[in-house]
């Protein structure tokens, strides 16, 4: 009896759609689209209904009742499956016994990497390296593939702003230009040139839109999002994601100005298909339809069924008020046939880019032959070195020579597991190799004195300061490996105070106070814990959460194997009440400058009102950031000059085309991202004192020199008016070529009409 149904199906299919080979190349669209028509002629309501839904097996139900529901095509897609034999399973399920034969799209959250870890998102953009994030993306893709996952909800494209949102670690970062190169990036490592390829997966671009801008830093928060913002600051990586072909966008959690995020027809239906075309499917964060409701949007969840079809939200993740509700709401004539019907039509298309009706099955060999290669690890390693930051090097702490005597310290040096960083469900730490590890091997366990002086990072115990001790006394230099545990970064991981938690600061003053060089190598989400504890290093490198390979990362580094690379993504403010600060902040009637601000430690005794004067700035913290936006340093030293435009002004179709001399003027060949600014001086909306525009890497020999060329376009340098339509107003601009955004060589041009 099976095999005359499943002889049925496939002939059903045949009929439909013509004989597919199992190699076949992705269909044009206009095949896709015939295909897809006359599959929705076919379905039931409650077909099309099912296709919406996507479920969690370990929330849904019993293995027997996920079967069902799958044969009764109830379930469109699966979540948080993996592993080729129960994938297979399941889709046998949807092909062979459910009546239209659809196959599953299998999704799974694949954020910097599937057992092959990745530095978090955070730190790739610390590595300006399109590359390798590229590359990264696409062993991301070949790992998760291998184990049936056709899916990942990634990158996560939220410009962010405020350090004590945990999130941040799955962000670029502050700037649009940087998250629209991740964006761009990770779309294209997944899916690759032809997303039918089996090695390949679809991106899920998330969270749309304004996630980031949380209130308080506070996960799920509320946002407050003028338009003009949201358009210049907030849209732009969505808008590059959809040019570089996402399959998919999620809804985020928040609401924007009192509508939220999965409810927002305006900006997901409008803005997001009709304006930026995007021909994918919009899915819901988890159950962030239903949470309508608490948000005080939605009575019930029929109501916020109705809310979120209205507002363009083709999937469901894990709550069921679709398949519960919208039979009904048809009837009642509130939600429309045609938006059901749009829905499912952008679900099955990229089921049918994705090659799912083709081949659906994996093979189940596969993954024992891609899973963690040595070319993985390599590129691991590569993405590793080039998005750590050194922040501080006094004296030429750094690099140590081979055979120094090193007491390595601190409750992050060797954990395998706390250096992959947050969202990592498929790492294994022991694919990691430590610090620990990694010196021995490198500096010889003889002249590496290792204790860990806390247990974990939130450790408040001192019995491992003695031997912590012990192993300084008998070393020329400590090397102390502190931060935070992957735990604390991430999803709902906010923190109201910026500081290294447990008793790692009081550590970190032991170790400074035996008169050894301190190198301070940090581990973490976010920027956190240097204004505290930066005086008493003599070097500080800020490592993020590097991933599988941190340990040989972050030794080429001290030893001087490798020459670091990597640029701030994020502005380091000096505290909490200096957030949000960053780089391209608007200039205030009364900027502050280094002649017109006192500190509130030199403010006189009964200093007369006005006598300080009256700028735009914190009496304790001044108007400066810890470390700028872009800021970054190197075992060398580069020099910037002679810096050249080809003309003093430029029509709005024109180009401009700057020049600049680097040169490396150090000893050690060095890489140096060299970033382009400009400012637009007077708008009739007021503009940043500095928006990134382009970046270069270039790598030099000592005493090379390369003139650095940089073109950009009228185009490139308007903005967007509330309205979304975008503006180039003729006027004055400065430019800079810059070592990051607090510094460089300027000019200035005119637009002219």
């Amino acid at each position: 009896m099976m095999f005359k149904k499943t002889f049925l199906i496939v002939g059903v299919l045949m009929m439909l759609f013509g004989a597919c080979s199992p190699t076949s190349t992705q269909k044009s669209d206009n095949d896709i689209e015939g295909k897809v028509d006359a599959l929705l002629k076919e379905m039931t309501l409650e077909e099309k209904i099912g296709q919406m839904s996507q479920v969690d097996p370990g929330v849904f139900g019993t293995p027997e009742e996920l079967k069902a529901a799958i044969k009764n095509g109830e379930i469109g897609s699966l979540l948080n499956v993996f592993g080729a034999e129960n994938v297979n399973e399941l889709q046998r399920t949807a092909i062979e016994e459910s009546r239209m034969g659809i196959p599953l799209i299998i999704g799974r959250d694949v954020i910097h990497g599937y057992r092959t870890i990745f530095p978090i998102p955070l730190g790739m953009a610390a590595s300006w390296n399109e590359d390798l994030v590229r590359e990264s993306a696409a062993i991301a893709a070949r790992e998760a593939a291998s184990m049936g996952i056709n899916w990942t909800f990634a990158p996560m494209i939220d410009v962010s702003r405020d350090p004590r949102w945990g999130r941040i670690a799955e962000s670029a970062g502050e700037d649009p230009l940087l998250n629209s190169m991740v964006a761009r990036a990770m779309v294209q490592g997944y899916q690759g040139d032809d997303l039918s390829d089996p090695a390949t997966i679809a991106a899920c671009a998330k969270h749309y839109i304004g996630y980031g801008a949380a209130e308080g830093g506070r996960d799920y928060n509320t946002t407050i999002i003028p338009d003009i913002y949201l358009h210049n600051i907030y849209m732009p990586p969505f808008r590059e994601a959809v040019n570089a072909g996402a399959a998919t966008v999620m809804t985020a959690f928040n609401d924007i100005n009192g509508i939220p995020a999965t409810g927002h027809e305006r900006n997901n239906r409008q803005i997001l298909k009709n304006e930026l075309g995007f021909d994918g499917f919009v899915v819901s964060d988890w159950a962030s339809i239903e949470e309508m409701i608490a948000h005080g949007y939605a009575a019930d969840g029929k109501h916020a069924a109705e809310l979120a079809l209205n507002a363009a939200v083709d999937m469901e993740m894990s709550s069921r008020t679709y398949v519960n509700n919208l039979e009904q709401l048809l009837e009642e004539g509130k939600v429309k046939q045609e938006w059901i019907d749009d829905a499912v039509r952008r679900i099955l298309r990229v089921k049918f880019r994705l090659g799912l009706f083709d081949n659906p099955y994996v093979d189940v060999e596969l993954a024992e032959k891609v899973l963690v290669t040595d070319e993985h690890l390599e590129v691991a390693e590569k993405l590793a070195e080039e998005s750590v930051v050194l922040l501080k090097n006094d004296n030429n702490t750094l690099p140590l020579k081979k055979g120094t005597k090193v007491a390595l310290v601190g409750p992050l040096a060797d954990q395998p597991y706390e250096q992959l960083g947050t969202w990592i469900f498929d790492g294994d730490e022991n694919d990691s190799e430590t610090v620990l590890e990694a010196f021995n091997a490198y500096n010889g366990e003889n002249n590496v004195a290792f204790a860990e002086g806390l247990a974990y990072s939130r450790d408040k115990s001192e019995k491992g300061f003695r031997d912590a001790e012990r192993a300084i006394n008998q070393s020329d230099v400590v090397v102390l490996v502190v931060g935070e545990e992957s735990i604390l970064s991430g999803e709902a991981k906010t923190l109201a105070e910026l500081k290294f938690p447990g008793k790692q600061n009081e550590l970190i003053e032991l170790a400074a106070s035996k008169g050894k060089p301190v190198v301070m190598v940090v581990m973490a989400g976010r920027p956190t814990g240097l204004r505290q504890t930066q005086d008493f290093a003599d070097a500080v490198l800020y490592a993020w959460h590097p991933g599988t390979m941190a340990g040989p990362a972050i030794a080429n580094l001290v030893f001087g194997e490798a020459v670091p690379s990597g640029k701030l993504p994020v502005t380091f403010p000096k505290g909490e009440g200096q957030v949000p600060v960053y780089y391209a902040h608007k200039m205030s009637g009364r900027p502050a400058s280094e002649e017109n601000w006192t500190h509130i430690d030199e403010i006189p005794v009964h200093a007369v009102q006005h006598s300080l004067g009256n700028t735009n700035h914190s009496l304790d913290y001044g108007f400066t950031p810890l470390y700028p936006f872009g800021f970054g340093l190197s075992y060398t030293t580069f020099e910037y000059s002679d810096m050249n435009l080809s003309s003093e002004t430029m029509t709005q179709n024109d180009e401009l085309t700057i020049t600049a001399t680097i040169k490396n003027s150090g000893k050690v060949t060095g890489t140096e991202v060299v970033q382009l600014y400009t400012r637009d001086l007077v708008a009739f909306y007021t503009r940043p004192v500095r928006e990134l525009k382009d970046y270069k890497r270039v790598t030099l020999q000592p005493g090379e020199s390369v003139q650095v060329e940089f073109t950009i376009g009228a185009d490139e340098i308007g903005f967007y008016l509330p309205d979304g339509t975008y503006t180039i107003e003729p006027g004055d601009f400065h430019v800079w070529v810059a070592p990051n955004a607090a510094e460089g060589l300027q000019n200035e041009f005119e637009v002219v009409e």
